[in-house]
């Protein structure tokens, strides 16, 4: 073997000639070819045969490693090259394993943020964006919120589905997926996807431990077996014009918006956001932009005389020119539209707990179906309800506005009339079916 230790401290300190000198053993000092008036750069390179391969391997910089660094580092290398193994290949897989090491050290707190960040563009509303963040940020954070993504595993998901919350009706510490199934499983959904898309970026591995089907289905009950679905409680469509007397002696804008929000049979959340340049009074119509609609797409809502009504009054009160159409319908105060605990708050004051905003399109419907004889698919984009069935979609590419104008203005009617509202089969036979 080729005699050591050729270099001196002091040589290595002085030269300045490019060149590679050699201090033996395959280790050299490379110095590079200096700009004028500049110290020229040095650094330490190993050269070796492996496999009959020439390879040339950096060892750092002499302002990094003095002489007797660069022999012991040379010494590792000749080492690993006497048991068959490529110094190079085994520090490129060191430095692959420290930043793997590294990502699957991110917790799950930037995972959900950044998964947020990278979805949410395509997502309906920014509602749904909020929705996400406020589900997780509730119920999986102070849990998972700064565990690294790579050890979440089975158990730490149960944890947080089993979580002790109150169910609503009085009774606290029950598990969270007894106690609200719904929220439940959705936020399962939302770990699930949200550790699928970590191991893709390559910040963990191995199975998903959020998976449902062959998996957590095994230790957990289905969410609708949990317990019956409480729906939103719905009046009676046979009480509905008493509910409308007693509603339209509330004062406020929010009973007003209440009672557009029954004769359209829109979601609170599609009235509420409602602005001035959506309606169109001359053609009696309210355009709701796809960007507000649970569906996604456009929806047109005829306006029946007594909705009409509504607008006009609320137009009325407006100054100078009337409203702008940026301007929302309902507004609590310039640019900025009634909470969403408006109706909630109304029905207390009204002594209507029982009761729910959303619980009056169920009375809609129930009335569509039991006093009239519009056919099902009329209500149903009365509700813009979106069609599952793809034959059915297929033969309601229209949206039969004309039959849900003739709807509407039954239904407001209806809501403004007594108890006994006869069936619309036997008090409108005579008049006409217009073309859907």
């Amino acid at each position: 073997m080729a005699r050591l230790g050729k270099l001196t401290a002091h040589a290595v300190d002085t030269v300045k000639a490019p060149g590679m000198y050699a201090d033996g053993g395959g280790l050299y000092l490379q110095v590079a070819v200096a700009k004028e008036g500049a110290e020229p750069a040095k650094s330490w390179v190993y050269r070796y045969m492996l496999n009959g391969r020439a390879r040339e391997m950096g060892l750092g910089s002499l302002a990094t490693f003095t002489l007797k660094r660069a022999r012991d580092r040379a010494r590792r290398a000749r080492e690993m090259c006497a048991d068959g193994i490529d110094p190079i290949e085994a520090r490129r897989a060191q430095r692959a394993k420290a930043a793997l090491e590294a990502a699957q050290a991110i917790p799950f707190a930037d995972c959900a943020r950044r998964y947020v960040e990278a979805h949410k563009a395509g997502w309906r509303n920014a509602k749904h964006a909020a929705q996400w963040e406020s589900t997780l940020k509730t119920y999986a954070e102070p849990i998972l919120g700064r565990v690294a993504v790579q050890s979440i595993d089975t158990a730490v998901v149960m944890k947080v589905l089993e979580q002790k919350v109150g169910d609503g009706e009085g009774r606290a510490g029950q598990p969270l997926w007894s106690a609200r199934p719904e929220t439940a499983s959705r936020l399962r959904g939302r770990l699930e996807v949200i550790l699928d898309w970590a191991k893709v970026r390559g910040y963990r591995v191995g199975e998903n431990p959020a998976r449902w089907r062959g998996h957590l289905d095994k230790l957990l009950p289905a969410p609708g077996k949990v317990r019956r679905v409480k729906h939103h409680a719905a009046l009676p469509f046979v009480q509905v014009a008493d509910f409308l007397t007693a509603l339209r002696a509330q004062e406020g804008l929010a009973a007003r918006a209440f009672e557009f929000a029954i004769l359209t049979a829109a979601r609170t959340g599609e009235v509420l956001g409602a602005q001035w340049r959506e309606i169109d009074l001359a053609e009696k119509v309210w355009t709701v932009p796809a960007g507000r609609m649970k569906a996604g797409r456009e929806h047109r809502v005829p306006l029946s005389d007594p909705a009409l009504a509504i607008l006009a009054k609320i137009k009325e009160r407006a100054q100078g020119n009337g409203p702008q159409p940026d301007a929302f319908v309902f507004a609590s105060k310039p640019g900025q539209p009634l909470s969403n605990m408006a109706f909630l708050m109304l029905l207390r004051r009204m002594g209507r707990d029982d009761l729910t905003a959303h619980g009056f399109r169920s009375t809609f419907r129930d009335w569509a179906a039991e006093r009239t004889d519009y056919p099902r698919e009329v209500a149903e984009m009365a509700l813009a309800h979106a069609v599952s069935d793809k034959v059915e979609a297929a033969y309601r590419r229209g949206d039969l506005f004309h039959r849900r104008r003739q709807i509407m203005t039954d239904w407001a009617a209806f809501c403004g009339a007594a108890k006994a509202a006869t069936k619309r089969g036997h008090a409108a036979s005579a008049r006409p079916q217009p073309a859907a």
